[in-house]
This record gives C-alpha cells, structure tokens and sequence, in this order.
C-alpha cells in the first residue's frame, strides 16, 4: 500500500519508517528539513543553550570548591551558534534525510505549504501533488500568541536563533514548561527576568511541591514571578518595551528590553486546508480517537498534530502507532499514562504520573518526601536544595506518581517510570541497591520511607534521614 506522511518532525519520522519496515510505500513531505522543531528550532538547541546557563552557574560557585580565577563572561551569539550547531549535527554530520531515504522512504523536504485537494491528494507549492491509499498527518505546531495589542513585538520560543546580545531585561509571558525554561537561562546568563503567569502558580499543571519548589529557587537568584495575571498589552518606548498586564483588576506596567511570548503551542493542521475534504480540526489539531484515527478512517495524525501529549516521546510513540494502524489495520491503542517528563531549567525537575492532589482525589494513597540535604551526594555537589516524592496506592502498593526536583531529575525521573511500567510495587523498590553517593539515592530512601508509612515491614531508618527537629515541617521540601 501506499502511506503518505506529511510532516517530518519526531512523530514523522517514526511513522515514515515504522511505515517502510512494515513493507509500505512511504513518502515523507517535509515543508522545511526533517527533524522538526525538537531537532531545529526546539528542545535540542534551547537545551544547549541550558548547558551553558548551567556552565555559567557553576563558574560562580567555583570559590566553594577552593578554586580560583574569574568566572567567564557570557557571550550570547556565541552561545547560540553553538546551539545551532547541535541542530545541525542531525544533518551534516548524522546525515538524518539520507538515513531515512536508505530505509526505503522517499524523503521530500523544503517544499513550503502543502494542502488537500482530495481525501486522498495533497499539493504543494510547485505544483506537484502526492496520493496514498492512507495518510499520516505530522504536522506539529508553533508558538502561539496572545490576541493582545502588540503582541507582534514579542519574541517566542522560535526567535531565540536570532538572539545575539544578552538583554538587560527581560518578561516572559507565562510559567509553564516553555516559559520556566527561558527564565531560568536568561537570569543564569545574567539578565534580570520577570515571569508572569495567568494561573495561581508557575507550572499549573505539575505537582505543587514542584512549582512551590521552582518558585523559590528562582526568586532566590533574583527573578520576579508574578502569578494570577493577565497580560493585557505591550507597546514600545523608545528602546524598551512596556507590558501590561491586570492582576486584581488592577493594571500594572513592566518595562524590558526584550518580551517573549510561551503562552502555548497551536497546531498546524488547519495549514492543510483540512475543510476541503471534511477533515475535523480544532485549534490546528487533528480530532482523533484512542487509536489515532481522524473522521476519515484512511486518515491518522501522530504528534504535536494530535493536541495530546506535547511531548517528543509521545510524538515518536504515537508515530509508530499510527503507521502500524495505518498499514496492519491492528487499532493498536494510543496511551500516555506512563510518560516520564523533565526541563533543564535551574533547578529541573522530573514528573511521571499522577501529582499528589490527583492521585488523593482518585485513590487511598500514600505520600513520601525526601529532601536533598538528606543526601551525600548533593551536599558534595554543593546543590542540595530539592527532593523527591513517591505516591504510592495504599492497597496495591503501585506507584501512582512522582516528581523530584533539583539536579539530574530528568535522568532520575525515567528509573521511576521503568518501575511503574513494570508494576514494581514500592517495597521491592526499597529493596534496590543503589550506587552510593548519587542523587537516585533519593527515590530509594523515598520507597523506603513510604514502606515504613505504610507499615508493610520493619525497616530502620538511615542515618542521613534523622533530623533535629521531627513534625510536619520536616517532611515538606525544602529548596532553600
């Protein structure tokens, strides 16, 4: 059969050759260079540009360590060029199109928009048209704005390539994934950051501990988070810019040399003209069920395209799924329970599962804490603010969630999620032996701490959880 792939970001790819290995004719239509936003524009190089925030931070804590010498000074084209060159690596040196045309796929990139002009035809701009007897729509998103008076002036996500001095000032507007990730590398550069928020605390969406936690440590290096705002308007004065935003009903001005909008990620299906065949969209996703399938069963979207889990991983899951349904008619389901998720903000943090408030609202849980500066290892890195936390179903005794926050946590969240795929209940969780001193010494301590909780066998406390002072206090993180 002939499958027809539009859209060349993670879920693209996965699809195109998940489609080639079960023996389909696949064509890949990429309107720029495969690899998509996670490769060119996103998580890789803004996640470089964390590693030389993180640099930078260390360099100021090196007279802690007995080291001398002056800290280097940040050189913001520099870093982004050097960003670049992460993107860049998937194609000149890694060579990613000419990987998947030698796995059978025919690749098509730089080709601009393309649309439907049937159910089963797409065209592009120079006029060619390609057909397929299914369809698998990638077509990710974009950052999105807020319909405010000018909002043209801001920055997203995608200008940071073009960023070249570091400004003295900055607002970012909104707290969540995107936006935490911008602030934390602009202030650890060295630009005084403010953040403002519409819900009633950065990161809604995660545990609270963790968006408490993430609070405090960027207030600590002097950013202003302001929450429970709404920005209402931006305009330029002379040669900074003025935002205004309503807290209270009352309006309030911040003035910076540079905003950038992280207010959110529409998709990009309404690009295709999806009206022409019937295709149903809302905000620029495709409307699927369980098993990827849009209104039109020949028609599959996988990705950012979907609205589900914005997500690389699940994008490349969901690409895999949706070929395999599109080729094997097997309805494989779509499923994202277990899906370990982290930012290299400064602190990270690491998340999977359930937060604390939904899992007590759905189940009889039990919750352990344990603090950083409980642990060797943070206190040898001089980085023991933050904490790890496990709920846990009180009966079964599965883990339901957990979210840790501080160094490494998106490398110690995935060891969590192995555990609950696997079903490993939490008290042969306790029993793992972990190298010593590491940071993942804390989920351990964690399991055990919640064995003891839960009175399911008699385990001593370690040395390094006794405190001086008991109650509750003492078990709610700290990251001060």
């Amino acid at each position: 059969m002939k499958l027809l792939v539009i859209g060349g970001g993670p879920a693209g790819v996965s699809a195109a050759l998940q489609g080639a290995e079960l023996g389909a004719q696949v064509t890949l239509v990429e309107r720029k260079r495969v690899g998509g936003t996670s490769i060119n524009e996103g998580p890789a190089p803004v996640r470089t540009l964390a590693r030389a925030a993180r640099l930078a931070r260390d360099a100021r804590s090196w007279e802690t360590f007995g080291l001398r010498g002056s800290a280097p000074q940040v050189d913001v084209g520099a870093a982004v060029a050097n960003a670049m060159r992460v993107a860049d690596y998937s194609h000149d040196v890694k060579r990613m199109s000419d990987y998947i045309a030698g796995c059978g796929v025919e690749v098509v990139q730089g080709v601009g928009e393309a649309w439907f002009v049937d159910e089963h035809t797409i065209r592009i701009a120079d006029g060619r048209e390609f057909s397929a007897d299914a369809i698998v729509i990638a077509v990710g998103g974009h950052a999105g704005r807020l319909p405010i008076p000018g909002a043209e002036l801001a920055l997203t996500y995608e200008d940071i390539r073009e960023l070249r001095e570091l400004p003295v000032s900055t607002v970012v507007v909104g707290g969540s994934d995107t936006g935490c990730q911008l602030a934390s590398i602009l202030v650890d550069f060295g630009s005084q950051v403010t953040v403002l928020e519409f819900a009633d605390r950065i990161k809604p969406r995660s545990d609270r501990d963790v968006s408490a936690g993430l609070t405090a440590a960027f207030e600590a290096k002097g950013m202003r988070v302001v929450t429970g705002t709404r920005a209402s308007g931006i305009e330029r004065a002379g040669d900074v810019f003025l935002v205004h935003h309503v807290k209270d009903g009352v309006t309030h001005t911040e003035a910076a040399d540079l905003v950038f909008f992280a207010v959110g990620w529409p998709g990009n299906a309404d690009l295709l003209r999806p009206e022409t065949i019937g295709l149903r969209t809302q905000r620029g996703y495709v409307t699927v069920d369980d098993r990827l399938v849009s209104n039109l069963e020949h028609i599959f979207a996988a990705g950012d395209a979907t609205g589900l889990s914005m997500l690389v991983p699940s994008a490349r899951q969901q690409g895999l799924i949706a070929a395999e349904n599109a080729v094997m008619g097997t309805r494989r389901r779509n499923t994202h329970e277990i899906v370990p998720t982290g930012s290299f903000t400064d602190p990270e943090y690491g998340s999977v599962g359930l937060t604390e408030e939904e899992a007590k609202a759905r189940y009889d849980c039990e919750v352990a804490i344990v603090r950083y500066d409980d642990l060797l290892r943070p206190v040898v890195d001089a980085r023991s603010g933050g904490f790890c936390k496990l709920i846990v179903e009180s009966n079964r005794r599965y883990i339901l969630g957990a979210h840790v926050l501080g160094e490494y946590s998106a490398e110690i969240i995935q060891m969590v999620a192995t555990c609950m795929a696997t079903n490993m209940r939490i008290e042969q969780l306790a029993e793992l032996q972990f190298a010593f001193p590491t940071f993942t010494e804390a989920v351990g301590m964690a399991a055990q701490k919640c064995v003891r909780q839960l009175g399911i066998a008699r385990l001593a406390q370690q040395w390094s959880e006794l405190r001086p002072q008991a109650g509750p206090a003492a078990d709610r993180p700290d990251t001060g």
